[in-house]
C-alpha cells in the first residue's frame, strides 16, 4: 500500500543498541538480552532485560530495548510503559521518543503520538519519516490545517515522495481546496493506478456532493485495497448519501475491523445504532469518536444528547454547558440544556436557557426569506 508504506521500514519498535555501562553483571546480562533479541527469541530477551533492570532499575538502554521487544509482540501498552520510563531517565533521547510515538501510532492512538512527534521534529528538523507520521496523525484526527502548516513549507524536502503527495492532497481536499488538491491527486495518479489515487478522487467527488461518482471511485479503491485506511469509511459515507444504508453499515464495520479509531466510521455507526435504539452500542461508537476528536462539535452534541436520553443528566448538562460556551447560537443545545436543568431541579437555569432558545429561534425566523418585521403594535402572530 502506497500510503505511508515506507514508514515502518525505519525505526518502528527498533531497539536502541546502546553500549552498556557498569556494573559488569548488568553489562553481561544486557549483552545477552540483545543477542536473544536479535536472534528473535523475544520472550528470552524480555526475561533477560528484566533481569538487568532488577539490578539497575533506571537503565534507559534496557528499558528502551524491553519496550522494543514488547512492540515486536504487539504488546503496545507494555512497550509504552517501558519507553516512558526510559524517557524519565534520559529525557533528551530522540530515538526513544520516536519509538514511543510509534507505539502510540501503531496501537491506533494518534492523538497521543502527536505531542511526542512534535518534540521529535523540533529536535531533528530533517527527520522525514517523523514528519510523515505526524502528518498522518493530524489527518486521522481531523487536523487538516495543522497538517498543511507542517508539510507544505517542506515540499522541497520530500520532492517526489508519493506519501507526501497523498497526505497533502487529502488535507487540501478536506479543506475544500480542490484546485490545489487536484495537483497532488494527479501526482499520485501519475505513478499508476492505485487504491490511494482512487481514494483521493472519491474524496474530491464527496467534497462536491457528487455521491454517485464518489461511490464508483471508492468502490474501485476498496477493491484494489480493502484495508486502505479510511477507504471503506468514505465508501460507506457515499452509500449512505445514496440511501443504501445496509451496504453503508457493512462498509463502516469493515473499516473498524482493521482501523478501530476511524472517526467517520465510529460516528456513523453510532448514528445507526442510536436510530435502531441500540443505545449501549451507540454509546461505545460515539464515545470512541469523541476520544478521537474531542473538539468536534457534531460528536459532542450527539454524545450529550445520548447521555440525556439515557439518564446521565449531570454528565449531559456539563457537556451541553461546554457546547453552548463554544457555540452560543446553537438552539438545540440550549433546548437540551433547559431539559437537563429541569431534571436536575434547577428551574431558574432552565428558564434562562429556554429564553435564550426562544430569542435565537425568533432571530432565525426573522432572517428567513419573506419574513415580515414586527410592527409597532407587537410581533406577527
Amino acid at each position: 500500500m502506497l500510503r505511508l508504506a515506507i514508514l515502518f521500514a525505519v525505526v518502528a519498535g527498533a531497539p536502541t543498541w546502546v553500549a552498556a555501562q557498569s556494573p559488569q553483571s548488568a553489562d553481561s546480562l544486557l549483552a545477552r538480552a540483545m543477542e536473544l533479541h536479535q536472534a528473535g527469541d523475544l520472550l528470552g530477551a524480555i526475561d533477560t532485560y528484566k533481569a538487568v533492570l532488577a539490578i539497575e532499575p533506571e537503565r534507559a538502554d534496557a528499558l528502551s530495548n524491553l519496550g522494543a521487544a514488547y512492540v515486536r509482540l504487539g504488546q503496545f501498552d507494555d512497550a509504552i510503559q517501558q519507553y516512558s520510563a526510559a524517557l524519565k531517565v534520559d529525557t533528551t533521547n530522540t530515538p526513544i521518543r520516536l519509538n514511543l510515538a510509534l507505539a502510540y501510532y501503531k496501537s491506533a492512538r494518534p492523538q497521543l503520538a502527536i505531542p511526542e512527534l512534535k518534540r521529535v521534529v523540533a529536535s531533528e528538523p530533517q527527520a522525514k519519516n517523523a514528519y510523515l507520521i505526524l502528518a498522518d496523525c493530524y489527518l486521522q484526527t481531523g487536523q487538516d490545517k495543522e497538517l498543511l502548516a507542517l508539510m507544505r513549507p517542506r515540499e522541497q524536502m520530500f520532492e517526489n515522495d508519493l506519501a507526501y503527495a497523498y497526505l497533502v492532497g487529502t488535507a487540501l481536499i478536506h479543506t475544500d481546496d480542490l484546485v490545489d488538491g487536484q495537483k497532488y491527486v494527479d501526482r499520485v495518479f501519475g505513478a499508476g493506478e492505485s487504491a490511494e489515487a482512487r481514494l483521493l478522487m472519491g474524496m474530491a467527488y464527496l467534497a462536491r456532493d457528487d455521491f454517485r461518482s464518489a461511490k464508483a471511485e471508492l468502490e474501485r479503491a476498496v477493491k484494489l485495497n480493502p484495508k486502505l485506511a479510511t477507504a471503506q469509511s468514505l465508501y460507506g459515507r457515499a452509500l449512505l448519501a445514496l440511501g443504501e444504508q445496509d451496504a453503508a453499515e457493512r462498509a463502516f464495520r469493515r473499516e473498524l475491523e482493521f482501523n478501530v479509531n476511524d472517526f467517520e466510521a465510529n460516528l456513523q455507526m453510532g448514528h445507526i445504532r442510536r436510530n435502531a435504539q441500540r443505545l449501549d452500542d451507540a454509546s461505545t461508537y460515539l464515545e470512541r469518536a469523541l476520544a478521537i476528536r474531542p473538539d468536534d462539535l457534531t460528536v459532542r452534541k450527539i454524545v450529550a444528547s445520548l447521555k440525556l436520553q439515557t439518564g446521565q443528566t449531570e454528565e449531559a448538562a456539563a457537556m451541553l454547558e461546554s457546547i453552548v460556551k463554544d457555540a452560543p447560537d446553537l438552539i438545540e443545545a440550549h433546548v437540551q440544556l433547559a431539559t437537563a436543568y429541569n431534571r436536575l431541579k434547577r428551574p431558574a437555569d432552565a428558564q434562562r436557557e429556554r429564553e435564550i432558545a426562544d430569542r435565537l429561534t425568533a432571530e432565525a425566523q426573522a432572517k428567513q426569506p419573506g419574513a415580515k418585521p414586527a410592527g409597532k403594535g407587537g410581533s406577527e402572530r
